[in-house]
């Protein structure tokens, strides 16, 4: 069982490295958003800037070989690590680190690769997309 998951794991990593980052941006964006406007445009330019980059550093990463935003893949979908997990600074911290150093348990026995080569600064801005998800 875990040889057939550990192959089935490179082939998706396979397959998702030979495809553009406009293809893996184009196919985690399975469902449409709209945008609600708000009042205050100070908070919320800076809010859809930090979630517009998040998104960008998701596309151009590694990351669609083991998630989706809204479905499970091998990793957990980001709508339920933002369930999960509520925005706050010690939250994306926590994860930004999980990012970088990798990790196994939480969401079951597969682990998640390290992302050394990652800037803390851009992990947190990927795990603060992330979060913003919660429905």
């Amino acid at each position: 069982m875990k040889q057939t998951l550990f192959i089935l794991g490179c082939f998706v990593l396979a397959i998702a490295s030979c495809s553009s980052p406009e293809e893996r941006a184009a196919s985690s964006n399975t469902s449409t958003t709209t945008e609600t406007p708000t009042t205050s445009t100070e908070t919320a330019a800076p809010a859809t800037a930090v979630k517009g980059e998040g998104e960008k550093l998701i596309a151009k990463s590694d990351c669609i070989g083991c998630h989706n935003k809204v479905q499970k893949v091998i990793g957990p979908a980001y709508v339920d690590i933002a369930a999960k997990y509520p925005l706050n600074d010690e939250n994306v911290n926590h994860l930004a680190d999980k990012i970088i150093k990798g990790g196994q348990g939480v969401w079951g026995e597969i682990p998640m690769t390290p992302h050394a080569s990652l800037s803390h600064d851009d992990a947190k801005t990927m795990v603060k997309y992330i979060l913003s998800l919660k429905k």
